[in-house]
């Protein structure tokens, strides 16, 4: 929290402090969604040094474009589409491989319940479980598990979805659609291998 704040400010206004110079407002900011970021390019199918690597690109661009900053959208859509346009950046440099590593890689065991520790059988379905979803999700078509994760991951309007990744709004509700009902489809046919 910053010095004299009964609160923690909101995104947009701490974007603003950084841009005027208040540099601990930028760590809150990069407290606050440097593990969502991070997940977001994990999420998309890269491998975690790739991740990590882009996600640190989209903090040097926020830094470097401080000063060019405007406050007319959430602070993580502007965030999301310099993500976005990472992503563009590095399919357009080479053709890298994607690992198929997506969502469940960062889930945190010290924070399962006890109960799903204590029950062995429980927690090899919870993790078939989730390496189908993580699968499911990897066979979705890019634009499709895009939406989805800005959706469910970083929790974006479908406005600010379709600002991010370019296209209108009923495209942008269009594909959400379909990728759950693609992972829908994909999970109940995948419930009796569980």
């Amino acid at each position: 929290m910053l010095p004299g704040m009964a609160h923690t400010p909101d995104d947009k206004l701490l974007m603003v402090r950084y841009r005027d110079g208040e540099v601990e407002a930028f760590e809150v900011l990069y407290a606050r969604h440097k593990g969502p970021l991070y997940r977001y390019f994990l999420r998309r199918g890269l491998a975690a040094e790739s991740a990590a690597e882009l996600a640190q690109e989209v903090w040097m661009k926020i830094i470097s474009s401080k000063n060019r900053y405007q406050p007319s959208a959430k602070f993580t859509t502007y965030m999301y589409r310099l993500a976005h346009n990472c992503c563009i950046d590095l399919s357009r440099r080479s053709a890298h491989k994607i690992a198929q590593q997506t969502v469940g890689d960062d889930i945190d065991v010290a924070r399962l319940p006890a109960t799903a520790m204590a029950d062995p059988e429980a927690q090899a379905i919870r993790n078939q479980s989730v390496a189908q979803f993580r699968s499911a999700l990897a066979d979705l078509p890019d634009e499709q598990r895009e939406v989805f994760i800005l959706k469910q991951e970083a929790g974006l309007s479908l406005a600010d979805i379709a600002y991010v990744t370019g296209v209108s709004t009923e495209t942008a509700k269009s594909r959400l659609r379909y990728a759950f009902g693609k992972l829908r489809q994909q999970l109940i046919r995948n419930r009796g291998k569980v």
